[in-house]
């Protein structure tokens, strides 16, 4: 019996660990080409499959029977061999129908763009129009009779209340890509990305800037995995498992980043919470004079800060990539708003917050050589710090009070 998941490019897909977690089988990750598609379809050595990015129409021909649902839609996420029969379902209708509802989406009687059109978004506009969506426009990239260009979308439909990305714009390793630009969109209520690597795309960032509800795909991602495991078994999953599960990836993938003064504690207490969390510790600062091959206060006097700031940039891109990691940063990273936008993509911001009268100074801190300047410097940064972070660890008493304070509040930001 073979399980699995099909599709082109399958490098960075999580559907084997949930699968795996959500039933008592091998759950294979089996990319191919679109010439592999057809020998592997027609061999029809697999029991139950999942089909992922570009076959999600391509597939529908190879199938004896499409469920009734999944026929209107006109995808199929997940197909089932039943001696030699082989039926095709959606369950992707279902895991977006849970993500929208579950961080309270409301699409009833509202104006909806789409961006896309390719098998996922055809379950998304079922979905949409299920919740009693008013308008749905699909936008696409190029000329096509059945959507609206961007062009187009900016002209005539800023009005749109609601927004959902299928396209694979933002996805990693391209997770600068932001698949459209949301200021221009005034009456925006709710942003969904069917993304879900990194944890929060461009895209969600961007609408959580702006104060707009926002659901990333990895929930998504682990509801349509729990629909697929009920058709492949003939078995029902209780939904709580949804929850247990998209909890405990976020844990694991999830990045703990520490903000805050230097001289605040981050590094001592960020390789002890690496410890205790099971993650790997990186202190930006060290990977940086990794880089420079000298002090940083050196290349201060040499380089300027200007050249360190474009250097701590470029290490802080490299490491949010990542996942599963404790990041000390440097006390100035704020400074540059797209530090922080990086470093939220897998991570949470905490705000290792120390009492300005208890910081260090000196000891190479090329902008705070005494305590005059570090006070000045505080002043200076604290709104940056405020508006970064996503929780505050106070650390003025005893490391081990500090880091207890940490571990909860970097908590407090999974829930």
């Amino acid at each position: 019996m073979r399980y699995g998941l099909i599709g082109e490019k399958l490098g960075h897909s999580f559907s084997k660990i949930i699968h795996e977690q959500l039933a008592d089988y091998t759950y294979d990750l089996i990319p191919l080409t679109k010439e592999e598609l057809d020998i592997f379809m027609t061999e029809k050595q697999f029991s139950a499959l999942n089909v992922t990015i570009p076959y999600k129409e391509t597939v529908i021909p190879y199938l004896d029977e499409v469920n009734a649902h999944a026929m209107k839609i006109g995808a199929v996420n997940t197909i089932v061999n039943r001696d030699g029969k082989l039926t095709g379902y959606n369950t992707d209708f279902y895991g977006f129908r849970y993500m929208l509802q579950h961080n309270g989406i409301d699409v009833q009687n509202k104006k909806a763009l789409v961006l896309g059109k390719g098998g996922a978004s055809k379950a998304v506009i079922a979905v949409l129009e299920e919740l009693g969506v008013k308008e749905i426009l699909t936008v696409y990239y190029k000329e096509n009779p059945e959507t609206i260009t961007y062009e187009e979308c900016y002209q005539n439909h800023t009005d749109a209340e609601i927004i959902v990305n299928t396209t694979p714009v933002g996805m990693y390793p391209k997770a600068d890509d932001c698949p459209i630009d949301l200021d221009k969109f005034p009456n925006l209520s709710g942003v969904a990305d069917v993304v879900y690597n990194p944890l929060r795309t461009q895209l969600i960032i961007e609408a959580e800037k702006r104060g707009i509800n926002a659901a990333g795909g990895l929930e998504m991602l682990v509801a349509q995995a729990k629909y697929a495991a009920e058709i492949f078994l003939d078995t029902k999953i209780e939904d709580n498992r949804i929850d247990e599960i998209h909890a405990g990836l976020v844990k694991e993938r999830s990045n703990l980043v520490l903000i805050g003064m230097s001289g605040g504690g981050k590094t001592s207490l960020g390789r002890k919470a690496a410890k205790k969390l099971g993650k790997a510790f990186v202190d930006t600062d060290e990977e940086i004079v990794k880089r420079i091959g000298m002090p940083i206060a050196d290349f201060f006097a040499q380089e300027g800060e200007a050249a360190f700031r474009e250097i701590e940039t470029e290490v802080l891109h490299e490491f949010s990539a990542q996942n599963n990691l404790v990041i000390s940063t440097g006390g100035g990273i704020v400074k540059n708003p797209l530090n922080v936008e990086y470093l939220k993509r897998n991570g949470h911001i905490i705000w290792l917050k120390r009492d300005a009268e208890l910081l260090q100074s000196g000891h190479g801190r090329p902008l705070a050589p005494d305590k005059t300047a570090t006070l000045k410097l505080y002043e200076e940064r604290l709104p940056l710090y405020t508006a970064a972070a996503e929780a505050i660890a106070e650390n003025n008493g005893t490391a081990e009070e500090g880091l207890e304070a940490l571990l909860n509040a970097y908590a407090a930001t999974l829930k």
